[in-house]
């Protein structure tokens, strides 16, 4: 299986995202005349017809955002918020193969509909320093549902439920060699400037669970909003192992970090970025002191 280079996808991506970012938003005028007979101009080129689809989905999107809170997204734990965005994200941790991780199970994320995000997540590259072969991971995704949300002034909150996975398209110490499935329960909380974003779910091997395990994962995330573009938070990350060779162990990091933005870039185009640690505070854990550099797209 052939995979792009993490470079070269960002770029094939940030040419369509500028490509979307230039497209008005529904509120204009050029919108409203340009919807309001689509088979009036019997002329109309393949071009208007694409750019027809585009305004018509960034409607979509920009529905969607306007129906639930705008709380930013966590460093570790999963988003809470139905977003469309490409995310970036770098780690470095240690561990006994001094592991490196370039695009950390992050991707495109987009908004098909006002009620779900659809993320398709390519394999990250994982370095190994030492005892291991270095290597493409698998292939992820995930599915949310927006099932109920209040915006600022309207409760500020969000319920969802989540459905993500991963296909093992890697190769030695770096697949799982089975597919997983991962169902999730998220909720969100906001008043005034104090954000809480919490998932909790499970991995759920569709093969091989003596050898990859079952585990539950619980997250949450706290954050404050200073000037809506400087966001200090506080995670905690647990997971806990049900079966297979680590049955019975349990791992728990607490993550500080930092998010700057969303800055404007071009049109509906943003970018922001974050930095975080994880610090292993239970006596077993697979890694510990894990930085994690992140940079977004919103579009």
């Amino acid at each position: 299986m052939q995979h792009l280079s993490p470079p070269i996808a960002v770029l094939i991506l940030l040419s369509s995202v500028a490509l979307c970012a230039q497209v008005p938003g529904p509120s204009t005028p050029q919108d409203s005349a340009a919807t309001a007979d689509p088979a009036s101009n019997g002329d109309d080129s393949s071009d208007s017809n694409d750019s027809g689809w585009v305004r018509a989905w960034m409607r979509i999107a920009a529905e969607a955002r306007a129906s639930q809170p705008h709380f930013v997204a966590p460093i570790v734990t999963t988003h809470v918020m139905l977003v469309q965005q490409y995310r970036y994200d770098m780690s470095w941790q240690q561990d006994p193969n001094g592991t490196s991780n370039y695009g950390n199970s992050r991707g495109l994320e987009i908004i098909p509909s006002t009620r779900l995000e659809v993320g398709i997540f390519p394999p990250a590259y994982v370095v190994h320093q030492r005892n291991a072969a270095s290597g493409f991971g698998d292939l992820s995704f995930q599915v949310k549902f927006r099932a109920f949300s209040g915006t600022e002034g309207k409760r500020d909150y969000f319920v969802g439920f989540f459905l993500g996975g991963s296909v093992p398209t890697g190769h030695g110490p770096n697949t799982l060699g089975h597919a997983v499935l991962s169902p999730t329960f998220a909720a969100a909380k906001g008043r005034g400037p104090w954000d809480i974003q919490s998932t909790i779910g499970a991995t759920l091997p569709t093969s091989g669970t003596n050898i990859v395990g079952r585990t539950l994962l619980f997250n949450t995330e706290v954050d404050y909003r200073i000037k809506g573009k400087i966001w200090p938070m506080l995670e905690q990350n647990s997971t806990f192992w049900l079966d297979g060779p680590l049955s019975g162990h349990k791992q728990v990091f607490v993550t500080p970090g930092l998010v700057l933005g969303s800055f404007p870039l071009a049109g509906t185009l943003h970018v922001g970025f974050g930095v975080g640690v994880q610090t292993a505070v239970s006596s077993f854990h697979q890694y510990n002191h894990r930085w994690i550099f992140s940079v977004r797209f919103p579009f």
